[in-house]
């Protein structure tokens, strides 16, 4: 079988509750399609369940536009690449079983992707808005459902240095913003509120976690404890101090991120850091740590957004550096709702 130089793979992402597909073409993105259930935000949270079902309604929709949005036809695709793990084995199986019938249909190699490795390596997209960085790198992976340092030695030598022992920061934004008031996701609207507050009107109680680990849920009870007890003293507690509470539970979290990343630097020495994840996106993160990497003289890579959210692009630049070497997956690999870096 002969390829063309660079190899038109088509990406699909469905961890959770974005149904994604997007075309590269080497590097380079010709399309990046997301659609974003809204039906979990009655709920405060994602149900699992919902999701699933969800995904089954849009993957063909999302695909289709992915394609027509990249100007090629199916038959020009050399390989279909897709979420594995982690994630919710319920979404994972449904990206994967049309990956898998699509690749069949087609005859053409099937790519698997862990989900955390995909955000990590986003950055090597070739896009005029982002440089990519130089190995070695540590990369801070924050979002929803994780919160990891990894040290990437290659794309794909990779080791997790620290990782959340509960909780993960994104559902610490989450949790605290429903303690507000806030409708799911409530992280960006802390976010917005933050920038008007003041981030020292509040203090609460920071974990303390051996190594490079990290632990929020100590974390969200002191936020709880410390709203409960103004509420108790004032019923308008909340509106009354919105702004100055969101800067202060925002400023909390990232010095407890703060903290560990200047500790990983310190101990491999990197001098290169990558920051993934949906809540990358987080301008008040993305401040301090470029702050940070002034102070502290470490090159800092900040993804556009587009990248930092769940997305098929960041998939697809995995199925490329796959395909490269060749790395096809077979048609018995199941979807794992827990897939470790460490094991790649």
């Amino acid at each position: 079988m002969t390829f063309k130089k660079e190899p038109l793979i088509l990406a699909i992402e469905s961890s959770c509750d974005d149904t994604s597909a997007a075309v590269l073409q080497g590097r380079r993105v010709l399309s990046n399609v997301v659609n974003t259930q809204e039906i979990h935000e009655s709920y405060g949270g994602v149900v699992p369940e919902l999701a699933s079902r969800a995904h089954q309604k849009s993957i063909v929709p999302v695909i289709h536009h992915a394609i027509t949005e990249a100007n090629i036809e199916k038959k020009e695709l050399d390989a279909i690449a897709y979420t594995r793990g982690p994630g919710l084995l319920g979404s994972l199986l449904v990206g994967g079983s049309f990956a898998k019938s699509l690749s069949l249909s087609l005859g053409i190699p099937l790519i698997d992707v862990n989900h955390m490795q995909a955000h990590i390596l986003a950055h090597f997209i070739e896009d005029a808005r982002q440089e990519n960085p130089n190995f070695p790198l540590l990369s801070l992976t924050i979002s929803g459902g994780h919160t990891q340092l990894v040290l990437v030695k290659d794309y794909f030598e990779l080791e997790v240095l620290g990782e959340t022992l509960d909780d993960a920061v994104g559902e610490c934004f989450d949790k605290s913003a429903k303690l507000l008031g806030f409708d799911y996701p409530g992280g960006p609207q802390i976010d917005r509120w933050a920038q008007n507050g003041n981030p020292k009107a509040f203090r609460f109680g920071l974990p303390k976690v051996p190594n490079l680990n990290f632990s929020f849920s100590g974390l969200k009870t002191g936020i709880a404890r410390v709203i409960q007890q103004g509420m108790r003293n004032d019923s308008n507690f909340i509106s009354n101090n919105k702004a100055d509470l969101c800067a202060s539970i925002q400023d909390a979290i990232i010095e407890v991120l703060e903290k560990k990343l200047l500790e990983a630097l310190k101990i491999t020495g990197v001098k290169h850091l990558v920051l993934s994840g949906g809540v990358a996106a987080n301008s008040g993160i993305r401040a301090r740590l470029s702050d940070l990497s002034n102070k502290h003289q470490f090159k800092l890579y900040l993804p556009p957004f587009e990248y930092c959210t769940d997305n098929a692009a960041m998939i697809g630049i995995v199925g490329v550096l796959k395909f490269e070497k060749g790395a096809f997956s077979e048609l018995s690999h199941s979807s794992t709702a827990r897939y470790n870096l460490n094991h790649l």
